[in-house]
């Protein structure tokens, strides 16, 4: 006789497993624990098998017969129920690990290690911002163009353009990431070039007027902030590295006697060489006194660590500075190269390659640590020098004739 609600409802734990035929193959089980289970005992291909259905009271009686004609109707069509559940579950855990996020994590994972942490985490943000709370959960080879453009166009009506057009940069790469290992079959992204609002560069702001740069040096001497911060702001346009690279410097990476530091560059994980004008060493000894006994050369609060990225352009903010239209952390650099060539008259390859930028010569070297080295060491004084007459109002603004 077919089981009615009340009779599962009321089966009991036993000292052994039990069952109760519900009829065409169909039975409850009940373990000696009280679990009460849904099976069915059906034949294919001459051989006997069962089915898991469900647990009651999860699946009710009447869930557990629809189930019993769902998988009876297969076995009318020649298919194995069983066989079609583990390919169903199978297919769900396939497209769980083909979905745009498990695709971009994938791909980040496997890009991070050679990026800067501050790289790391600029991408990270904007995928998780951005983009995985619209696109994360669909299967990547299902998303189309228009869905990509939706996403970069919330981002640009917020007025961030640059971050808009970035995060198309990396959706690239995560599609081509995808193709690449049979996740999809064409990089959607691709066919958005020239939808977005052209991306305006804007050079980081810097100053490069002399009596302006001696201005600013002489306030750079009376900043009123940390001993530690003060010292990285006058370091800062005498050594003209990258912010991220000056903040991480390690005590490690110096050597104060042979007047040099070496490094490992954040963007091209390249080796470095930075001479060390005798000012700069100057600087770093009474700075060793300070912060010596600890791993970075500028820690920030939590000694473990350097100080914050924000703190050199936070700093030139409480001198009065526009860090945005007239000097950022990063514009030294373009101080540095600015005058170093058109007043001091240094050759710009050996400018280039004191900023470890890559520049193939006549050998295809694309980057050497000691070329030139011979010429950077006296450029680096010059220029701590040329820095020292600004600062004290000499009058430097007719280009050297050197």
């Amino acid at each position: 006789m077919p089981l009615t609600d009340l009779e599962v409802r009321r089966a009991v734990a036993k000292e052994k497993t039990y069952r109760i035929s519900d009829g065409r193959g169909m039975y409850l089980e009940v373990s000696p624990s009280g679990g009460k289970y849904w099976r069915l005992k059906y034949r294919f291909n001459d051989r006997e098998k069962r089915l898991a259905l469900g647990v009651y009271p999860d699946v009710t009686l009447a869930h557990a017969r629809r189930k019993l004609d769902e998988a009876r109707a297969m076995l009318a069509d020649g298919i194995d129920p069983g066989q079609a559940k583990k390919d169903k579950k199978r297919m769900a855990r396939l497209n769980a690990a083909c979905t745009f996020e498990a695709v971009a994590l994938e791909w980040f994972e496997r890009q991070a290690p050679t990026w800067a942490t501050s790289h790391s985490e600029k991408i990270m943000g904007r995928l998780k911002n951005d983009v995985l709370p619209w696109l994360g959960p669909r299967p990547i080879a299902d998303i189309t163009a228009p869905e990509v453009l939706e996403v970069l166009r919330r981002t640009e009506k917020r007025g961030a353009n640059d971050t808009a057009h970035r995060i198309h940069q990396n959706c690239g790469q995560i599609f081509r990431y995808a193709v690449a290992t049979g996740r999809a079959l064409h990089d959607v992204s691709a066919d958005l070039r020239g939808a977005l609002r052209p991306n305006k560069h804007t050079h980081f702001a810097s100053i490069t007027d002399p009596e302006k740069v001696g201005e600013m040096l002489r306030s750079f001497d009376s900043f009123s902030g940390t001993f530690v911060v003060r010292a990285a702001l006058q370091l800062a346009p005498l050594l003209f590295v990258r912010p991220g690279e000056l903040r991480q410097a390690e005590w490690a990476q110096f050597d104060l006697e042979q007047r040099e530091w070496r490094y490992t560059v954040s963007k091209t994980k390249t080796e470095h060489l930075v001479p060390l004008a005798t000012q700069v060493v100057e600087i770093l000894k009474e700075l060793q006194a300070l912060t010596g006994q600890w791993r970075h050369v500028f820690p920030g609060r939590d000694r473990r660590k350097p100080m914050s990225g924000a703190a050199i352009n936070a700093a030139l903010q409480r001198l009065g500075y526009d860090t945005k239209t007239e000097i950022t952390g990063h514009g030294f650099r373009a101080m540095a190269r600015t005058i170093l060539h058109e007043r001091l008259r240094f050759p710009a390859e050996v400018i280039e390659h004191q900023l470890a930028h890559r520049v193939p010569d006549a050998l295809g070297s694309a980057y050497n640590r000691t070329r030139f080295i011979d010429d950077r060491i006296l450029m680096m004084q010059a220029w701590a020098d040329y820095l020292d007459r600004l600062k004290e109002g000499a009058n430097v603004d007719q280009p050297s004739s050197r």
